[in-house]
């Protein structure tokens, strides 16, 4: 089962807004990035403030606000299988800065960005044990 570990935010003003986060809703700064993104973490789902002049993965004019959403699955190739059979067309894979942080793309119905992964600061996904357990 996939979970939502992962919310990317366009901002003008990224450190407001990671503050605004860290402060008014007691969030920790989890990374900085060289890009000039910064990464806030309640724990469990990760917010990736990213800055406007940083370039989209599939090439589209950035807009302030949530620009994707980011899921972590415990069964990699069945995800990608599904969400390829659902119509989700792969844009590519981005490395975050260590192996076990990246993220797949994917563009879907609506031209939604989507990803797959694992990401600074967020919880790892165990086994539903309701889809898990045998029937």
């Amino acid at each position: 089962m996939a979970k939502i570990r992962h919310i990317a935010y366009r901002s003008d003003d990224v450190q407001g807004l990671a503050d605004f986060f860290a402060e008014g809703l007691g969030m920790e700064i989890v990374q900085r990035r060289g890009n000039g993104a910064i990464d806030v973490s309640d724990g469990t789902v990760n917010i990736t403030i990213l800055p406007m002049a940083l370039a989209r993965a599939d090439g589209r004019p950035s807009k302030p606000g949530i620009e994707h959403i980011g899921f972590t699955v415990t069964d990699e190739p069945e995800a990608r299988r599904r969400i390829e059979a659902a119509g989700a067309k792969i844009i590519g894979r981005r490395e975050l800065g260590s192996s076990v942080h990246y993220e797949l793309k994917y563009t879907g119905p609506q031209d939604i960005e989507v990803d797959l992964g694992h990401w600074a600061g967020t919880e790892p996904v165990e086994e539903d044990a309701r889809v898990a357990a045998p029937s």
